[in-house]
C-alpha cells in the first residue's frame, strides 16, 4: 500500500505509542503535531476524530484512531515488517486477547484506581475489568511467558500493552511485580523503541 500515512499527534499524550509503532513498521509517514484545545478542537481534526484527540491516522482513505486499534491496523496493513501474526496464525488468538486486554480492562482499572473510583467489591462483576488486583495478575501472565508476549516473537502487542506497562510503572499508576521491569526495559530498548522517543522528546523541548 503505497498511500502516505499522516499521523495526528501531540508528544504529551498516547501519540507516543503510535510513534513507536510507526517506527517499527519502517513505512515512511508524515506527522502533524496538534495542540490541546485548539488545533486539536479545529473543524477539519473534529471531521477525522470527534473525539477531538490524539493520536490518529490517515492512510489514504483509511482515518483510523484509538492506539490499540492503530497499532493493530499497522501492522495488519504492512505484514511485511512481521509485527502481526497471520489470520491462519494460532498466535493470533493470543495477540489479539492481550492487546485488546491492555486496551480495555487494564486501562480502564488503572485509570479507575488512579483517579479513587475503582468498583467496590460486591459491584466487582458489573465492571468489565472485575478487580485491580485481578487485572494486575493476569497481565503479569502475559509477560511471564517468555521474552516477548507471543514468546520468542515480538510483535504489535508489545507495543501497545509494553507502552501500558512502562508508564505504569514510571507513574506508579501499576505497581512492581518481579515480571514487568526487566520486560518493560527490553522493548523499550529497541532501536525503534529509541528512536521514537527521541523525535518526541525533540519535539517537547524545541516547544
Amino acid at each position: 500500500m503505497a498511500e502516505e500515512i499522516v499521523f495526528y499527534t501531540n508528544p504529551m499524550s498516547r501519540g507516543r505509542i503510535v510513534r513507536w509503532m510507526l517506527e517499527e513498521v519502517g513505512q515512511p509517514y508524515r506527522a502533524v503535531v496538534l495542540d490541546y484545545g485548539t488545533t486539536m478542537k479545529a473543524p477539519d481534526y473534529l471531521a477525522l476524530n470527534p473525539m477531538g484527540k490524539v493520536p490518529t491516522i490517515t492512510h489514504g482513505e483509511v482515518t483510523v484512531s484509538e492506539c490499540a486499534a492503530i497499532c493493530a491496523y499497522l501492522a495488519d496493513a504492512f505484514p511485511q515488517a512481521g509485527l502481526a501474526p497471520a489470520l491462519d496464525d494460532p498466535m493470533r488468538g493470543p495477540y489479539l486477547r492481550w492487546m485488546f486486554f491492555a486496551a480495555g480492562p487494564v486501562e480502564a482499572a488503572v485509570t479507575a484506581r488512579s483517579l479513587g473510583l475503582l468498583a467496590p467489591a460486591d459491584k466487582a462483576g458489573m465492571v468489565g475489568y472485575g478487580t485491580f488486583d485481578t487485572v494486575i495478575d493476569t497481565l503479569e501472565t502475559a509477560v511471564s511467558g517468555g521474552p516477548y508476549i507471543l514468546g520468542e516473537r515480538f510483535s504489535a502487542a508489545d507495543v501497545y500493552v509494553g507502552s501500558q506497562i512502562a508508564w505504569g510503572l514510571q507513574f506508579k499508576s501499576i505497581p512492581e511485580r518481579p515480571a514487568f521491569a526487566p520486560y518493560a526495559a527490553r522493548i523499550t530498548a529497541r532501536e525503534a523503541a529509541v528512536r521514537a522517543r527521541a523525535l518526541d522528546d525533540a519535539l517537547i523541548s524545541a516547544a
